[in-house]
């Protein structure tokens, strides 16, 4: 059975064309804090590729950029480092687009990738669904369902990546009002680009009345960001590896210094 698509494809590259540069800080949040996870690396990169949907803000020096195509513009082997920079939210596989990465890599080369993650915009999602389920009756896709930090983690493994690591920060951003919101989204290229979207026009008090049930600090409204980073090494012989269960040969008494004893009921 074919699942359906999750973004229009065609919207999506029209939201993105119409990003304004001003608006792009959480891409440039998100290089800032790639560039400092491959400065942790002792290693030199000496062929390295970025995946992205927004290829102004992801021009690393030397660095190959492809678009987030269905089918990645990766070279097998190609490269020792490839980062997939804030697309994979988007992605209808992104699995698939991880594969193509860690297929892009040579042995123990490092893919980095950053994703809007599940907790993004969670009181806008709440608030329109509300209000909608209200007006109508129903709701229709507004905001992009995200994946989950544990479910990113996972598809690490199912890529074949040795090493994975996954985790995520949360970034709590205020505005004057919803509309001010809105706009900012649009800004940013992350307006509502999903397939299943309602086209027709929407009721005229939807927005004001899911504006009013957003949380509030010090009068402005609340929005949250929450951006999963990811890391993985293509597999490599010489990579160190797990020792297996009951494998130790020393106590772990010995290393700290004390006694071994059991535990009080």
């Amino acid at each position: 059975m074919t699942r359906p698509p999750l973004a229009d494809r065609a919207a999506l590259a029209r939201n993105r064309a119409r990003a304004r540069p001003d608006a792009l800080f959480l891409h440039r949040e998100a290089r800032l804090e790639v560039e400092d996870r491959i400065a942790l690396v002792n290693r030199t990169f000496t062929a390295p590729a970025v995946v992205t949907g927004v290829p102004s803000e992801w021009a690393i020096p030397g660095a190959k950029v492809v678009p987030d195509d269905e089918v990645l513009d990766l070279a097998p082997g190609a490269h020792d480092l490839v980062v997939h920079a804030m697309s994979l939210h988007w992605a209808d596989d992104p699995l698939g687009q991880i594969i193509q990465c860690r297929r892009a890599l040579r042995p123990d080369g490092l893919f980095l990738g950053v994703l809007l993650g599940g907790d993004t915009l969670a009181e806008l999602r709440a608030a329109l669904a509300t209000a909608e389920t209200r007006l109508t009756g129903g709701l229709s896709p507004r905001v992009a369902p995200m994946a989950e930090i544990r479910d990113m983690g996972a598809l690490l493994q199912r890529a074949g990546l040795a090493l994975p690591v996954a985790d995520s920060d949360r970034r709590a951003v205020t505005y004057a009002d919803a509309r001010a919101l809105m706009r900012d989204l649009r800004a940013m290229g992350e307006g509502n680009a999903l397939a299943a979207r309602h086209r027709g026009v929407p009721p005229r008090a939807l927005f004001p009345e899911a504006g009013a049930l957003l949380p509030r600090r010090d009068g402005r409204v609340e929005a949250t960001f929450e951006m999963i980073h990811l890391a993985g090494f293509a597999p490599s012989a010489d990579q160190p590896r797990p020792l297996r269960p009951g494998s130790a040969t020393h106590r772990l008494a010995e290393a700290l210094g004390t006694r071994e004893g059991k535990l009080s009921d």
